[in-house]
């Protein structure tokens, strides 16, 4: 069968981590992207879930604290400037 080159932009971090494992596995990067192509067809489709990220508890609270500024801002410390702000924090004696 004829084969044909791939040329693919990546990390080059995420492509050493990758490299090491795909050798631990006893594979080189040809073989294991051959194996997620051969697989996306089979699947016809993405062999695995494709789905945006559930945010941790810490996100999900700063996201409900933004909201809840938006939404209220009058609770909330307002400054004139980033100078005004800067200067609170710097001269905070807490």
């Amino acid at each position: 069968m004829a084969t044909t080159n791939i040329n693919v932009r990546v990390d080059s971090e995420l492509k050493q981590e990758a490299e090491a494992l795909f050798d631990d596995l006893g594979l080189n990067m040809s073989a294991a992207i051959t194996m997620f192509l051969k697989s996306a067809v089979s699947h016809d489709g993405i062999p695995f879930d494709v789905k945006r990220a559930v945010p941790n508890e810490q996100t999900k609270a700063a996201l409900a604290e933004y909201d809840d500024m938006k939404n209220h801002p009058e609770k909330y410390k307002h400054y004139d400037s980033f100078d005004d702000l800067m200067n609170e924090v710097l001269n905070d004696d807490a």
